[in-house]
């Protein structure tokens, strides 16, 4: 005998449905609610942006984008972010394997201290890192003293997206370091495989679409970050003037079609990453299947 509350919760479906029923009702509701808002929010202005740059022309649009400054401000601002992304991969492992696999005084503290990028005003973190490793700060003026200068270089950019991916790495990590059981590696112990074997065949194939879902997470960020990094790049045109900073100074100069240009060029590339990113997350679920 079926109970009031079976009868409820299972319907027929027909086939070919685009939904399963639930006793909840609200699909149309909220779906249209959820197209609305990615409509109004992102779609519209996306699109506009596109349409701005496609009634340039071909040879017009050609002309604002890759101009030698624009040239100059995309391999600045895609050659750090790469850098920065492939340092904090390694970095980010390693705190993510600290914070999965042992135990230790101050560690919640540390935990919290990996997502504070994430809390920060950007302006605040470029002050930071400019009042820091500036000339006269307490790490620049040691590094001066050695002929190295961090602050209003190329390089200052580089610590700059480090310290705004860092955080990218470690969360997209850790979930799948805490899902490796420990009885893998003992096991690969057992069978006369050294730290260095376990280390290369055991745990980094596992944890490697994690590691490049992180890389490409963190130069996402690093490519359209703005805040952190005017504060401690210098800003010297076709030396430390990045993508999103010269976009600026195009909207200042009233220069709209090569703003929108090159902004046209930098959102090309954020959907590149993002098609990136979301193969990434399915080969992952696949390779966990």
């Amino acid at each position: 005998m079926t109970t009031a509350a079976t009868t409820l919760a299972v319907k027929p479906t027909t086939r070919g449905s685009l939904r399963k029923e639930t006793i909840l009702p609200g699909f149309g509701l909220t779906l249209g609610l959820t197209l609305f808002y990615l409509s109004l929010v992102v779609l519209l202005p996306l699109a506009a942006l596109i349409a701005k740059a496609s009634g340039m022309g071909f040879t017009g649009f050609i002309e604002a984008a890759f101009t030698p400054r624009a040239l100059a401000a995309y391999r600045l601002s895609f050659g750090t972010a790469i850098v920065a992304a492939a340092i904090v991969s390694v970095v980010g492992l390693i705190i993510a394997w600290v914070l999965v696999r042992y135990q230790f005084p101050g560690k919640r503290l540390l935990d919290a201290c990996v997502d504070l990028p994430f809390a920060l005003p950007t302006a605040v973190a470029g002050i930071a890192l400019a009042a820091i490793y500036a000339q006269n700060g307490w790490l620049g003026a040691p590094l001066a003293q050695l002929g190295i200068q961090i602050a209003f270089t190329p390089v200052g950019i580089i610590v700059a997206l480090m310290f705004e991916g860092i955080p990218f790495v470690v969360r997209t990590v850790e979930p799948v370091l805490q899902d490796l059981d420990k009885e893998v590696e003992e096991a690969a112990a057992s069978l006369g495989a050294g730290r260095i074997q376990t280390l290369l065949k055991v745990i980094v194939p596992t944890i490697l679409p994690a590691i490049l879902t992180g890389f490409a997470l963190a130069f996402a960020r690093g490519l359209g970050e703005y805040g952190s990094v005017i504060f401690i790049a210098g800003n010297l045109p076709m030396v430390s003037e990045i993508a999103p900073l010269l976009i600026i100074i195009k909207l200042e100069q009233f220069d709209y079609a090569g703003a929108t240009a090159i902004a046209t060029v930098v959102l090309l590339a954020g959907f590149i990453m993002l098609f990136v990113i979301n193969w990434l997350q399915r080969w992952n679920k696949r390779r966990g299947t």
